[in-house]
C-alpha cells in the first residue's frame, strides 16, 4: 500500500476527497476551481495510479467503489499529514497562525464566539466563522468546507461516528420548560411530564435536540403532544410563549428574555451535548489545536458562571 500511495499525486487524492464531499464531479470543480473535465481526468489517472476502480455508475451518476471508499480514508490521512507538516514549518517561522474555518449552531454561536474571539485575539489565528443550522447527521458534509464544526445533540442520543469524523465533547447544557410569567405552572420550580401532557407546544424542527426531548416525554406521558408551530429561531419561540400561544422546550443558555420562567423538567434526561467534529487528526494543526482550546476555556467560563 505505502508504494502505491507513494505513486499518487497528493493534489489528485484531495480531489477523490472532494469528490466523497460533494458527490459530482459540478461539486468539485466548483470547490477547487478546475472545470468538470479537468476533475474527471485526475480521476482517471488516480485511479490508473491505485490500479483499481474508484468510481461507479449509479443510474445517470456516479459514485465511489469499495475501493474508492477506502482510498478516501487514506487520503484524509496523507493530506492531514500534509497540513500538518506545513503547519509546523509556520510554527518553526512564528507561533501559530493561520485562518481557521469554524461552523456553528446559531445559539451557540451567540452563547460562545463572545468568549471565543477575544480569546484569539493576540493568538494570530484568524477565525472565520458561519452559521449553519444543521442537524448532526450533516456535520460530514460541512466538514467539507469547514476546519472545526460545532454540533449539538441531545444527551441520549448516539455520538457522531465515521472514519472521516473525529468528536471531541465540549460542554452540556440543560434542558428547561419556558412557560410565561402569567402561566399556571409558572409558580412551581420544577414540572413532571405528565404536567404537560395537555400544553401547546412551540417547538423545533425534526432531527434537533430539543425535539428529541419532546419525544421523550410523549414517551412516558403515552400523549403525542399537541405542536402548534415548529421554529428553529429561538427569539420567535420566545415571543410566542410570552404572548401565551403555547410553551416550549428551550436550552438553559439560549434563553434571553427576562420575563420568561424556566422550570427543570423531573423524570427525563434532557440536555444538549456540544461537540467539536474535525477530520481526523486535524487537531495536529497548530492554528486547529489552539482554536479548540480557545472552545474549551470559552465553556468553561460559561458553565462556570
Amino acid at each position: 500500500m505505502s508504494t502505491i500511495m507513494s505513486q499518487m499525486s497528493v493534489d489528485r487524492l484531495r480531489v477523490l476527497r472532494e469528490f466523497a464531499d460533494r458527490g459530482t464531479i459540478g461539486g468539485v470543480a466548483e470547490a477547487l476551481s478546475m472545470t468538470p473535465s479537468a476533475v474527471s481526468q485526475q480521476l482517471k489517472v488516480l485511479a490508473k495510479e491505485a490500479g483499481v476502480a474508484l468510481l461507479e455508475p449509479d443510474g445517470r451518476r456516479i459514485r465511489l467503489t469499495d475501493a474508492g471508499h477506502a482510498l478516501v480514508v487514506r487520503a484524509d490521512e496523507v493530506l492531514a499529514a500534509m497540513d500538518r507538516a506545513i503547519a509546523e514549518m509556520s510554527h518553526y517561522r512564528a507561533s501559530p497562525r493561520g485562518r481557521v474555518r469554524v461552523a456553528l449552531f446559531p445559539s451557540g454561536a451567540a452563547l460562545l464566539l463572545p468568549h471565543l474571539l477575544p480569546a484569539l485575539a493576540d493568538s494570530g489565528v484568524e477565525v472565520m466563522a458561519a452559521d449553519e443550522d444543521a442537524p448532526p447527521t450533516e456535520v460530514s458534509r460541512l466538514l467539507a468546507d469547514y476546519d472545526v464544526v460545532l454540533t449539538h445533540r441531545d444527551e441520549r442520543g448516539p455520538a457522531l461516528a465515521g472514519p472521516r469524523v473525529a468528536t471531541r465533547p465540549l460542554m452540556r447544557e440543560p434542558t428547561d420548560v419556558l412557560v410565561a410569567p402569567d402561566h399556571p405552572l409558572a409558580h412551581r420550580t420544577a414540572v413532571t411530564p405528565a404536567e404537560l401532557a395537555d400544553e401547546t407546544w412551540i417547538s423545533v424542527r425534526g432531527g434537533f435536540p430539543v425535539d428529541d426531548v419532546l419525544r421523550s416525554i410523549a414517551t412516558l406521558t403515552g400523549v403525542r403532544p399537541r405542536i402548534a408551530q415548529r421554529l428553529n429561531d429561538f427569539r420567535v419561540i420566545e415571543t410566542l410563549v410570552l404572548s401565551g400561544y403555547g410553551i416550549a422546550l428551550m436550552p438553559r443558555f439560549a434563553v434571553a428574555h427576562p420575563d420568561l420562567v424556566m422550570l427543570p423538567l423531573s423524570g427525563v434526561r434532557a440536555a444538549r451535548l456540544y461537540e467539536l467534529a474535525t477530520r481526523p487528526h486535524a487537531d495536529k494543526s497548530p492554528a486547529i489545536a489552539t482554536v479548540l482550546a480557545a472552545f474549551r476555556t470559552a465553556a468553561a467560563k460559561i458553565t462556570d458562571d
